[in-house]
């Protein structure tokens, strides 16, 4: 009976149309939020054995729900993150400018690595296959880590930015995360059977990256527009696929 009494103000939402609006909604943004996320655990756990790749995302997926709901927990703390703390090039820098732009430079770095070796293929020496196995699962699930941090308070800020109940901000974060779960193996199982798609990914992780870095810079850049160019670019290089697949039964019908 106390429990009921503590978590029914939480819930006065349900009888207010305009709320479930607001969750639904909420719910949207934080699904399109998670992409960025996806890709990256599907890129870093295709790199490990596969007999681990499917711990490892539930892993990381996993630390990216209980992240957020700390996070939630310590919503307070996490609205100050937003305050500048000291001003440089006329820009005051919150540490939540200073956390998008370390987890975009890192981001950038990943990606023009990958991108490197993906290109240059006598460069056998520094892999990031061979890297990922030196590190073993703990290096790729501590990197996953890293930028669930960046991710999970971009989203919480989303959310705060979207509702004042923090109700309908738990439900939306783990109905989102719980997506993500659903859609990470279809995802990374698609981006290993078609090395293309992972080059396209890792050109999405670089804009991603750039636009971390510019959004802590100050410059912010709309997400639509973002996910406008990256819909644009996947469904070009479906055609792409489409067109190959076809010229490649009809190479098999000619024989």
């Amino acid at each position: 009976m106390q429990l009921i009494e503590f978590l029914a103000p939480h819930f006065a939402f349900v009888s207010d149309p305009t709320a479930w609006v607001a969750l639904l909604t909420l719910i949207v943004l934080e699904v399109v939020l998670g992409i960025d996320n996806l890709i990256f655990i599907s890129i870093l756990t295709n790199k490990l054995p596969e007999a681990q790749r499917a711990r490892a995302r539930r892993i990381g997926i996993s630390a990216a729900l209980i992240m957020r709901l700390v996070l939630l927990a310590t919503i307070s703390i996490i609205v100050q993150l937003t305050a500048p703390v000291f001003t440089a090039f006329g820009h005051g820098f919150s540490w939540r400018d200073l956390i998008l732009i370390a987890g975009g430079l890192f981001l950038v770095w990943k990606a023009t690595k990958e991108i490197h070796h993906t290109v240059d293929l006598e460069d056998h020496q520094d892999t990031m296959i061979g890297e990922t196995l030196q590190l073993s699962m703990a290096g790729a699930v501590f990197q996953i880590l890293l930028l669930d941090l960046v991710f999970s308070i971009d989203s919480i800020i989303t959310a705060v930015g979207m509702t004042d109940e923090i109700a309908i901000m738990y439900i939306a974060v783990i109905v989102a995360v719980s997506v993500m779960m659903l859609a990470a193996g279809p995802l990374a199982n698609f981006i290993a059977k078609n090395p293309s798609i992972v080059m396209l990914a890792l050109s999405f992780l670089l804009m991603i990256g750039m636009t971390l870095i510019a959004d802590g810079m100050g410059f912010h850049v709309p997400k639509g527009y973002i996910y406008a160019a990256m819909g644009f670019s996947a469904l070009v290089e479906g055609l792409n696929m489409l067109a190959r697949r076809r010229r490649k039964a009809k190479a098999g019908a000619g024989h």
